[in-house]
């Protein structure tokens, strides 16, 4: 697929989504209800992926106050949903439904796995949030999608982003060694290939146990932070050159992004589900404005799914736009750290 390919595929996507969420007989009550109060029609004005600046950013707040039924199509009317949960350290979290968007996501990010690293009718473990999020779901869904089964150990972010705001670091190591003890005994005792977990907790199981030796192949991480240093380190001295690290950077409101297979600089580059959601770097001042390719500014999302529209989401990272890159004809973002690492403290717990 050339550039233009996938503008054009993007662009046809942008159209679609335009009629179904705001034409009466399939659209979202509460695209409906906006379109209403803005007196113009998206499936008159926006007819390409440019177009999108026509938007407002989506606010998150609209996730934690507006009923959940105000986001089901009208064509999905009666037919029970999915709660998925992201956010929620103090307050209500921010919540999205769902059906098979979870599916198609993650049976697309199939396709980018290797056999040899993750081996089709291996075992996988997830050591990592469960609960409300979408990712516990995901994650079983792909191993059985490749032929396997999925353990769990469950670990609760929130919790331990309390734990560090009021400077208990005590208990949050006491927390951490609980979930990895967990780990290791299952992977001490069942027969797994597979994982996903994230950056802090791979290198706590990697302190105790040598990962490649007990089976394990391939490593599916997700985590903001992954620098260059950090990256070489876990796939040179936690995973001893012999299990392959695919980071992955996702959440519940885009699905999951890919990563170029990394090369010697271990510098971790995503590149986005096109044309089902689309990243863009973008100017913090001026988020009409995509920055200049290596430069750093903040992410913008927009899903484009029959189930979920949300058009240019203000992430809460900042990234460097880079070039398309075999096999995604579109732009990546690089070297994603939280937004405003550099002015202030960012709490990140066990990621």
């Amino acid at each position: 697929m050339t550039s233009d390919d996938a503008q054009n595929e993007l662009d046809a996507r942008v159209r679609e989504m335009m009629r179904w969420h705001f034409s009466p007989e399939t659209g979202t009550p509460f695209w409906l209800d906006w379109k209403q109060s803005v007196g113009w029609d998206p499936r008159e004005e926006v007819t390409r992926y440019a177009d999108m600046v026509k938007f407002d950013h989506f606010k998150d707040e609209w996730l934690r106050d507006e009923p959940n039924e105000r986001f089901v199509p009208n064509a999905y009317k009666g037919k029970p949903f999915n709660i998925f949960e992201t956010g929620g350290t103090t307050g209500l979290p921010k919540q999205r439904i769902g059906w098979e968007d979870y599916k198609h996501d993650y049976e697309m990010f199939s396709g980018t796995l290797s056999d040899e690293s993750f081996p089709r009718n291996g075992n996988w473990i997830m050591v990592g949030p469960t609960g409300p999020r979408r990712l516990r779901l995901a994650v079983e869904h792909l191993a059985n999608f490749r032929g396997g089964s999925c353990y769990f150990v469950d670990l609760d972010p929130r919790w331990v982003k309390k734990l560090i705001a009021r400077k208990q670091l005590d208990e949050v190591e006491r927390y951490q060694k609980h979930v990895v003890d967990q780990a290791v005994e299952i992977i001490k005792h069942r027969n797994i290939s597979c994982m996903f977990t994230t950056p802090r907790i791979l290198e706590s199981i990697g302190e105790r146990i040598s990962i490649p030796s007990h089976g394990i192949k391939g490593i599916f991480c997700g985590g903001t932070t992954m620098t260059p240093q950090s990256v070489r380190f876990w796939c040179e001295e936690v995973l001893e050159g012999k299990t392959q690290l695919v980071p992955t950077y996702g959440n519940t409101l885009m699905g999951l992004a890919c990563s170029i297979p990394l090369d010697k600089t271990y510098s971790v580059t995503y590149y986005a589900p096109q044309p089902r959601a689309v990243l863009r770097v973008v100017d913090a001042n001026d988020t009409a404005r995509t920055v200049e390719y290596d430069e750093y500014g903040r992410v913008e999302l927009t899903t484009l799914t029959h189930e979920f529209f949300m058009p240019r989401f203000l992430e809460r990272d900042e990234a460097i736009r880079r070039k398309p890159h075999e096999p995604y004809p579109w732009d990546g973002v690089g070297d994603v750290r939280p937004f405003g690492a550099l002015e202030g403290k960012v709490i990140e717990g066990v990621y």
